[in-house]
């Protein structure tokens, strides 16, 4: 088996937006290699988050790539304005977008990589006709919309699904989780194959602070 560099994106989702270039620079600091920036519209998910002006002040904060994951509906007409801000990386979801390989074209036009996500009740065949156009894989480990929630035990057989997909068709993509990542859970979804792990809780609310969430995944993985 190949083996794949492993990849720790800090979720800004549950960081305080008071502080939140400080909030930054300390997970920058604590050694995660992404930042990762969820965008949602309240109509493909059930709440209301950042836009491009976020991103855009995360740019000022750090060097590091940012890597937007788009929970919305129609996203063609935002992409530009995503990578004007400051993208590094642009996630979309197969359920919200009806023509994907035409977005993931776009995407990649802009100069930025691409991502297709799906959610937990998505059959992993929905993606299989993207594995070859894209950067990276998404899978949602909890059901998006909401940081703190409890990782999905089925998402660790949906992981192992979407690494046998991308293996079989020697895709060149990483393979990311979301959703309830902590140091407990972590181990058990990169031996079903993820690469990329995207936290926000165990990270941002860690009673001992940002360094010690990160430190406590690495540890975790190890």
């Amino acid at each position: 088996m190949k083996k794949r560099q492993t990849i720790l994106a800090a979720s800004i989702l549950s960081a305080d937006f008071l502080h939140l270039g400080e909030q930054i620079q300390l997970a920058e600091k604590g050694g995660v290699d992404w930042i990762h920036l969820d965008v949602m519209d309240g109509h493909f998910v059930p709440n209301l988050s950042m836009g491009p002006f976020i991103v855009e002040a995360c740019r000022r904060a750090t060097h590091l790539p940012l890597d937007v994951h788009l929970m919305i509906d129609q996203p063609d007409q935002l992409l530009e304005s995503f990578a004007r801000a400051g993208a590094d990386h642009l996630t979309i979801h197969v359920e919200a977008c009806p023509d994907p390989f035409k977005t993931l074209e776009l995407i990649r036009r802009l100069g930025l990589k691409a991502g297709i996500s799906l959610k937990p009740e998505t059959p992993v065949s929905a993606i299989q006709p993207f594995l070859k156009k894209v950067n990276g894989v998404l899978v949602m480990s909890v059901t998006p919309g909401y940081s703190g929630q409890l990782y999905e035990s089925a998402s660790t057989t949906r992981l192992a699904e979407v690494r046998h997909a991308l293996d079989e068709t020697r895709a060149d993509a990483w393979l990311a989780v979301d959703g309830g990542i902590n140091p407990d859970n972590i181990r058990q979804a990169h031996l079903a194959g993820a690469n990329v792990f995207v936290s926000a809780t165990a990270i941002f609310k860690n009673p001992q602070g940002i360094e010690a969430g990160i430190l406590s995944l690495k540890n975790g993985l190890s």
